[in-house]
């Protein structure tokens, strides 16, 4: 078999030593070293004695990050999927998978995963906390709806928003000891004023002293993961602007169902450069928005999607269901495949089709536009401009051709 790489090292992470396999010259050596700083130094130093040029590690865990972090300046670093590993026969040993990783690497059958470089990496850590944040604070909105059913109170079935401006004074009165129904009604502010009769009904509880307690842990943990959002919200936005080239986060907040905070997600995931992804399909695929071709005996079966980016694709499911009740083509898309297929099924095709139009903005630079002459300059070929202008049309758009005509 070929060689790709004559000077490689394969790496068998774990959490306190790493077992490097280099070669050089088609001779093996195999060393182990610790993951502290200096180790992973005198590891950097070893490949460099010997000429190494690529390096491979599996990602296994977090653990895969200093060592990467120390390495990328010097070497060719491929982190690789370590499903393939499992599969390897024989004894499973770290100085094998150490030799396997550099064999394989050294004839070149290894591909790497995506990793962005380090401004994108310090976005990307920022948003991913944000959205645990965000998930934590549901949690604990949650929590508070147990806590004032369980107290008989039914706030939730008036107010629709539980820590709105009225839900929460009438919670931090509740608190504080006041809970007569008739005193905890009159709090209500704005439209809210127009349900008292409901929210005295509503407010009739039987609160104890434990009630009072949870109530004030709750909303002061709410409180502050708030603060925190805010405070990440402002670091973000600074590390975002080298990122936001012409406007790019106004661009994608044009995209029916997303805003500016699935805009933010989608570049810290996926970058700026789509140079790494040589197609919108290889991009689809890599989100986990494009189900595994599954084919025995010239049949094709069903197939799912397969698990990937639980960041990214979460966040275009939730940009494909804002679209449900939108008039634009995506709204349409959605409620015609939902008709035939089902909801789910209407839902990863409508999100495949955002990040194929994420794809191609990013790519060419370009607006998204719904209608218009723009729109139709972009795509070259007549047949299928005059298909998509007899298609709008149909779903109600008034789109002709003459303002492409010459």
């Amino acid at each position: 078999m070929e060689r790709v790489h004559e000077r490689c090292a394969g790496l068998d992470v774990h959490k306190k030593t790493v077992v490097a396999c280099r070669v050089a010259q088609q001779q093996r050596e195999v060393r182990s070293f610790g993951t502290t700083t200096d180790e992973l130094l005198a590891l950097a130093d070893w490949l460099r004695a010997a000429g190494v040029t690529h390096v491979a590690m599996e990602s296994t865990g977090v653990y895969w990050k200093p060592i990467y972090n120390i390495l990328e300046s010097e070497f060719e670093v491929l982190v690789v999927n370590a499903q393939p590993m499992k599969h390897v026969p024989g004894r499973k040993t770290d100085i094998n998978d150490a030799q396997w990783l550099a064999q394989w690497l050294e004839h070149g059958l290894l591909s790497a995963s995506f990793v962005p470089e380090a401004p994108q990496r310090a976005v990307r850590e920022l948003v991913r906390y944000r959205t645990h944040l965000v998930e934590e604070r549901t949690r604990e909105t949650n929590r508070l709806q147990k806590v004032l059913e369980d107290a008989n109170f039914k706030l939730s079935a008036v107010a629709s928003d539980v820590l709105g401006v009225s839900s929460r004074q009438m919670l931090s009165a509740i608190i504080e000891g006041n809970d007569a129904p008739q005193a905890l009604a009159q709090l209500a502010k704005g439209q809210l004023r127009h349900k008292i009769a409901d929210l005295e009904q509503a407010l009739k509880g039987r609160v104890a002293d434990h009630h009072r307690l949870l109530l004030r842990l709750l909303l002061d943990h709410i409180d502050d993961l708030n603060q925190r959002l805010t405070e990440l919200d402002l670091e973000i936005g600074r590390l975002l602007v080298p990122f936001d080239t012409d406007n790019l986060l106004d661009r994608l907040d044009a995209i029916p169902g997303i805003d500016k905070t699935v805009a933010r997600i989608l570049i810290s995931e996926i970058g700026i450069d789509m140079s790494r992804f040589p197609t919108a399909d290889h991009l689809a695929s890599w989100a986990g928005l494009a189900p595994h071709k599954k084919q025995s005996g010239g049949k094709t079966y069903p197939a799912r999607v397969p698990p990937a980016n639980r960041y990214l694709r979460p966040a275009l499911v939730q940009a494909a269901k804002a679209t449900q009740r939108t008039d634009s083509y995506l709204g349409e898309q959605y409620r015609r495949l939902a008709r035939r297929r089902g909801s789910n099924t209407a839902t990863i095709a409508v999100a495949h089709s955002i990040l194929v139009i994420v794809y191609h903005m990013i790519k060419r630079g370009t607006a998204y536009f719904e209608r218009g002459a723009e729109f139709f300059d972009q795509l070259k070929p007549d047949g299928t401009r005059k298909w998509l202008v007899r298609r709008l049309n149909q779903l109600g758009y008034q789109v002709s051709l003459e303002p492409l005509a010459s």
